[in-house]
C-alpha cells in the first residue's frame, strides 16, 4: 500500500467535502463510542484492568527477544514453522515462497492490517497467486477495485449500506437490495466455495502467546476459523510485539481488546491456533508456517517511542478522535489512521514519508483517555515532532520563526516590547465584537473560527498596575 501521508491535508479537505463519506462517519459516533463506554462501565473497575494490561504489555516489550524465542521453540515443538522477517518485502518472499513450493494457486484471507502493511496481496497476484478476501468488509473494499481500508476494525466504515448496495449490484448481477441480511448472504454464497477449493488460509495475529506457541485472533465472523482450518495451510503474518507471555497475560487483554474495540465483553470467535492436525484431528492444516514480521518495530523498541508498541490494535483512539471522525481513515494515507496510525506511520515507513501526521491532532487527549494500555499517545506525538524538528524535516519558514521567537523570548527587554504591540494591535483587529476573524500570517486557526481578541494589556502591564495600587 503506498504512502500518501503527507497529502492529509488535501486529502482531508476531500473528506469533509463528501456527503456519504460524513454521511457513513456517523456510525462511530453513535456505535462505537457510547459502546466503549457502556462495556466499560459495565465490567465495573476498568481503570484497574486498564492498569494490568498496560503493565502485561511492558513486561512482554522489555524481554520481548526472550519471549520471542520461547514462542518461536513451543510453536516448532507442535509443529508449526516460524518465519523471521526483516521487513515487507522479506515476508512476502517468505509466503510467496510458501505458496509456490506448494503449488498453490488460492489463498483465502482473513483480515489482516500487517498483511496490508506489507502488500501481500500485490505480491501474491504477482507470483500468480489468487488471493480473496473473506472478512466482509475487506471482501467489499476488494471488489471495489482494491480500496484500501479506513479503519482497523471496522475496514469499511467508510461507506453506506447505499453504496455498498450499489457495488453488489454491480459486481454479483442480482437485483439490488439494501437489506443487511440479503447482502450479507450474497458475500457468503460467492465466498464459501473459496474457503473450500483454496490450497492456503492466511490470517493474522491480535497476539502471540510464548507459553504455548499459539497464535490468536479475534473476529465477529467466522470466516477466521474457516481461513485457518479448512486449507491443507495455514500461514499467519504478524508482527514481532505481539507476543504476550502466557494465557493468564492474554485472558486479561482478552477483556480489554473487544470492550474497548466494539463494545462487547467477547467477540463471537477467540481462535487459539497451536500447531498442526493431528492424527485424529477433523480439521486444521497440514503445514502451519508463522512468519514474524521486524518491519521498523525493533528500531521503535529501541527508541522514545517504545511505548507505541504496547498497542493491542482496538481502533478506540480513532473512534473517540475528533479528527478522526471528521475525515475518516484515507485522509491518513496509509494503513494506520487516527492518533495510533500518527505515530506508527512515521515510525515504521520513516519520518520524512509522514511528517505530516504528528500534527493531525487537536491534543484534546481522548486518545490516552480511553486506550486500553494507556498509551500516552498525545505525548507521543509531541516527541515525533521534535524529531522532525531536529532532522530539519518541518519548513524553513517555521524553524526560522521558532528560532526567532525563542532568541526573542530570551531577551526579557524585547519580549516585553513586542508582546505590548502585539497586544494592542490584536484588540484594534478585534474591533467592537471582539473577535478577530482573520489572523495575519494565522487563517489556520481562523479559516474555521474566530479568535478571542486580547484585552490590549499584557500580563507584565496589568500586574504592575494592580502592584501600584497596593
Amino acid at each position: 500500500m503506498e504512502i500518501h501521508s503527507n497529502d492529509f491535508k488535501a486529502r482531508a479537505r476531500e473528506a469533509l467535502a463528501n456527503p456519504n463519506l460524513q454521511k457513513a462517519l456517523k456510525l462511530v459516533q453513535v456505535k462505537f463510542v457510547p459502546g466503549r463506554a457502556a462495556a466499560a462501565a459495565e465490567f465495573g473497575d476498568f481503570e484497574t484492568l486498564r492498569d494490568a494490561g498496560r503493565d502485561i504489555r511492558n513486561r512482554a516489550l522489555e524481554n520481548l527477544d526472550l519471549w520471542l524465542e520461547r514462542f518461536e521453540q513451543e510453536a516448532t515443538r507442535r509443529g508449526a514453522q516460524v518465519h523471521w522477517a526483516r521487513d515487507a518485502a522479506e515476508a512476502n518472499a517468505i509466503i510467496v515462497g510458501i505458496a509456490q513450493a506448494n503449488g498453490v494457486k488460492k489463498v483465502v484471507k482473513s483480515k489482516s492490517m500487517v498483511s496490508e502493511e506489507c502488500g501481500l496481496n500485490d505480491a501474491l497476484e504477482a507470483a500468480g497467486v489468487t488471493p480473496v478476501e473473506t472478512d466482509l468488509g475487506e471482501y467489499i473494499l476488494q471488489i471495489n477495485d482494491h480500496e484500501p481500508p479506513s479503519h482497523i476494525v471496522a475496514p469499511v466504515i467508510h461507506k453506506t449500506r447505499d453504496e455498498v448496495s450499489d457495488l453488489f449490484h454491480a459486481k454479483h448481477g442480482k437485483p439490488r437490495t439494501e437489506d443487511i441480511g440479503a447482502l450479507c448472504r450474497e458475500a457468503r454464497e460467492i465466498l464459501r466455495p473459496h474457503f473450500l477449493s483454496a490450497d492456503m488460509g492466511i490470517s493474522g495475529a491480535n497476539f502471540l502467546v510464548a507459553e504455548t506457541g499459539s497464535t490468536v485472533i479475534v473476529t465477529n465472523e467466522g470466516n477466521g476459523r474457516l481461513c485457518t482450518t479448512v486449507p491443507r495451510i495455514h500461514v499467519a503474518l504478524t508482527g514481532i510485539e505481539k507476543v504476550v507471555p502466557t494465557l493468564e497475560d492474554l485472558s486479561v487483554l482478552l477483556r480489554l481488546l473487544p470492550r474497548s474495540a466494539t463494545g462487547q465483553p467477547i467477540t463471537n470467535y477467540v481462535s487459539m491456533n497451536t500447531g498442526v492436525a493431528g492424527s485424529g484431528d477433523s480439521d486444521g492444516p497440514e503445514q502451519f508456517h508463522i512468519v514474524l514480521l521486524d518491519n521498523g518495530r525493533s528500531r521503535v523498541l529501541g527508541s522514545e517511542l517504545k511505548e507505541m508498541l504496547r498497542c493491542i490494535r482496538c481502533g478506540a483512539c480513532m473512534n473517540h478522535c475528533p479528527v478522526y471522525q471528521a475525515v475518516g481513515g484515507h485522509a491518513y494515507g496509509w494503513v494506520y489512521p487516527g492518533p495510533m496510525g500518527s505515530v506508527l506511520t512515521p515510525s515504521y515507513a520513516g519520518m520524512e514519508h509522514a511528517h505530516e501526521l504528528p500534527h493531525t491532532a487537536t491534543g484534546c487527549g481522548q486518545c490516552s483517555a480511553v486506550c486500553p494500555v494507556r498509551i500516552p499517545l498525545p505525548e507521543l506525538m509531541r516527541k515525533e515532532r521534535e524529531m522532525q524538528v531536529e532532522a530539519g524535516l518541518r519548513p524553513w519558514q517555521e524553524r526560522l520563526s521558532l528560532k526567532l521567537w525563542g532568541w526573542s523570548a530570551s531577551q526579557s527587554w524585547l519580549y516585553g516590547i513586542g508582546t505590548a504591540i502585539a497586544a494592542r494591535f490584536l484588540k484594534r483587529l478585534g474591533g467592537a465584537d471582539k473577535l478577530i476573524h482573520r489572523l495575519p500570517l494565522g487563517g489556520g486557526w481562523t479559516d474555521g473560527r474566530d479568535f478571542p481578541a486580547p484585552a490590549g494589556k499584557t500580563f507584565r502591564e496589568l500586574y504592575r498596575a494592580r502592584k501600584n495600587l497596593h
